[in-house]
């Protein structure tokens, strides 16, 4: 029992991941309010981030860089045992490039719901829908 308990903590990445995940799902799914979905989904993309940054840790690794470039230190070492303690950057790199286009994402969606606002005065969805039904 005390292992599971283990396993469990040791993972709260993973359960971080979840809970921001749901929470963002819950206030795009049930949200009446526009900047409320809006949040929602930048929640939701923070979960995602979180994930992508957590399944590309591994244990024991470095930074893939080389302390010393090219030097001796290391020649009796293959290609592949080198690499084997490199952590992998790509889901880091490719996170940032989420960042940026999450931070652009909901800065065009809260200038669509300040235009929203102007048209109709207000930015609850179903007096939206009322008004266009009109």
């Amino acid at each position: 029992m005390a292992e599971i308990i283990t396993d469990i903590i040791s993972k709260y990445n993973y359960w971080a991941f979840l809970i921001l995940l749901l929470m963002g799902l819950h206030a795009m799914i049930s949200k009446n309010n526009l900047v409320k979905k809006v949040l929602g989904m930048s929640i939701f993309q923070s979960a995602i981030i979180l994930f992508y940054v957590s399944i590309g840790e591994k244990k024991g690794a470095t930074i893939p860089i080389l302390a010393h470039g090219h030097g001796t230190e290391q020649v009796h070492q293959t290609a592949a045992q080198m690499v084997a303690g490199f952590v992998n950057p790509l889901p880091h790199v490719l996170m940032l490039t989420a960042i940026v286009v999450g931070v652009s994402t909901l800065g065009v969606a809260l200038a669509l719901i300040q235009k929203i606002y102007r048209v109709h005065g207000t930015i609850e969805e179903d007096e939206i829908l009322e008004n266009i039904k009109e």
